[in-house]
């Protein structure tokens, strides 16, 4: 392996997942690209410290947040109220609770299934169109108005679309290739949130979701760990490479949330489909 490919990885892994692309199916099909067709003991370390540098750059652009729904953000006070302070502060603990525990409960109990099945390029392919019709249509249901807004911010969401994003989740838990992010964004939209409240959410739902999968892996892959057979300079390129990507990719895309509509990523799905399609599978 060589330190390119750590930058390469990191890249991808940065850029995408956030996105709703399916950042597991583009490391699954770059790495198809880089050739390596069965993933070294090497890589599967390097992919779960890009992925801890993703998680830390998220959990940095929702500190304030975070704090908040532990209990240990600032208080509103009578005068001069702040941006963060302005909401109501409804999401609790409950709210991740129901958002995180029914994809993580499938993702444990289905665990080897969906590493021997759905790793491959195939279902991945497949995961991506799929994925791309479900949110296409969730968007056009939306934009029609047959959808009743009832949360336009992330602290409106109720227990009943935080438990609804948590089970439409379970697709992208059983299905490598669908996007975690796409999934929960389109069931917030379908649950009457706002685009950027559904957002919001998918991406703070995130950070104890890949908490937990990182920490699993770790646990899986400690050996790899314990040899030092991988370089820390190869490690550390590729975690500064996704903690910075990742950060700016999601400030960019809350800041011009309302311009990228789903359907746009939709087409962006299809497209990389088509092309690893004609490229690997043919």
């Amino acid at each position: 392996m060589h330190w390119f490919d750590s930058v390469i990885l990191g890249i991808v892994e940065g850029l995408t997942e956030f996105l709703p692309v399916s950042s597991t199916g583009h490391m699954i099909l770059t790495n198809k690209l880089l050739g390596f067709e069965e993933a070294p003991e090497q890589l599967k370390t390097f992919e779960i410290v890009i992925q801890f540098a993703a998680i830390l750059a998220i959990a940095i652009v929702y500190r304030r947040k975070i704090l908040q729904v532990f209990g240990l953000g600032r208080e509103q006070s009578v005068r001069g109220l702040s941006v963060d302070a302005l909401p109501k502060r409804r999401l609790n603990l409950i709210h991740v609770a129901l958002g995180i525990i029914p994809p993580l409960g499938i993702a444990f109990v289905f665990r080897h299934f969906i590493k021997e099945i759905g790793f491959h390029t195939a279902p991945v392919l497949w995961a991506l169109v799929a994925g791309g019709i479900y949110m296409w249509i969730t968007e056009a249901l939306y934009d029609s108005g047959k959808i009743k807004r009832t949360a336009e911010t992330m602290d409106d969401i109720s227990y009943k679309q935080a438990l609804l994003i948590g089970v439409l989740q379970c697709i992208s838990a059983l299905w490598p290739g669908f996007s975690r992010s796409g999934s929960t964004i389109a069931a917030g939209m379908l649950g009457g949130v706002s685009y950027r409240a559904s957002a919001d959410f998918s991406f703070f739902i995130a950070i104890p979701i890949m908490t937990v999968a990182t920490g699993y892996e770790v646990l899986s892959n400690i050996d790899n760990f314990r040899s030092g057979q991988i370089d820390i300079g190869f490690l550390l390129t590729g975690f500064i490479v996704s903690f910075f990507v990742a950060w700016i990719v999601v400030v960019a895309f809350l800041k011009v949330l309302q311009k990228l509509k789903l359907k746009y990523f939709a087409w962006y799905r299809f497209l990389v489909a088509a092309l690893f399609y004609l490229l690997i599978m043919r």
